[in-house]
């Protein structure tokens, strides 16, 4: 029997865009279709919030010197993958709100897959290169429609029926104990970071042998 695969994220994420191709993988090498959720983080809330200009002056601060700290990291740490697969990933100069994206997300994906996965690419491809406004209802109106999506009634489901079903979500989310991104749930298991993608490709083989722990694998090999 097929693997049902639950994946949420958010487009705002540096790790949920560095995830978005080694997940899309696990499509292909499983035979599986994911079923994609938004996950809209509230990030102010545990990192505060800023914003600074093109040159990276800060503008506007309400960040201790901690969460800084973690918000620079937060940016090596993903660039550092980035790098590696020769993504672009410029640094964010606010925090921004992406439930009209997410709601986006729900839009695509009720229309059919090959819409949410042009959708998704161009959104958080553009996004990271600092060349789309997330918070931009024509904006994200166009990414819709570049993506083969049909935008008639788009404005309204924005307004209406997308952001109950968004802001529901949100709520049943947190309610489950998912709480940032990217999340992948299978069997009622669940695995937050890309850095789980190892135990997740596990897990939809069947969980034959042994549970990979790549953080852990040389303490353990030295400890036995």
């Amino acid at each position: 029997m097929m693997k049902k695969l639950e994946v949420y994220i958010d487009y705002k994420s540096p790790y949920a865009y560095i995830a978005k191709d080694p997940t899309y993988a696990l499509e292909k090498d499983f035979g599986i279709e994911i079923d994609w959720y938004p996950l809209t983080l509230n990030i102010g809330s545990y990192l505060g919030t800023a914003k600074t200009n093109d040159t990276g002056k800060v503008l506007e601060n309400n960040r201790s010197p901690r969460q800084w700290l973690a918000v620079k990291y937060a940016y090596m740490d993903a660039r550092r993958y980035a790098s590696l697969r020769g993504m672009t990933l410029k640094g964010t100069q606010k925090i921004w709100d992406s439930s009209i994206a997410a709601i986006g997300l729900l839009w695509a994906k009720a229309q059919n897959r090959t819409i949410l996965k042009r959708y998704t690419d161009v959104i958080y491809e553009r996004f990271w290169r600092r060349d789309l406004d997330i918070e931009d209802v024509a904006v994200v109106s166009q990414v819709l429609k570049e993506s083969g999506a049909d935008i008639k009634g788009f404005d309204l489901y924005l307004s209406g029926e997308g952001r109950r079903i968004h802001d529901d979500l949100q709520d049943a989310i947190l309610d489950m104990g998912y709480f940032g991104v990217p999340t992948y749930v299978i069997d009622d298991e669940i695995y937050f970071g890309r850095e789980h993608l190892p135990r997740v490709r596990w897990h939809l083989a069947g969980c034959e042998g042994p549970m990979p722990d790549i953080a852990y694998d040389t303490v353990l090999d030295e400890a036995s």
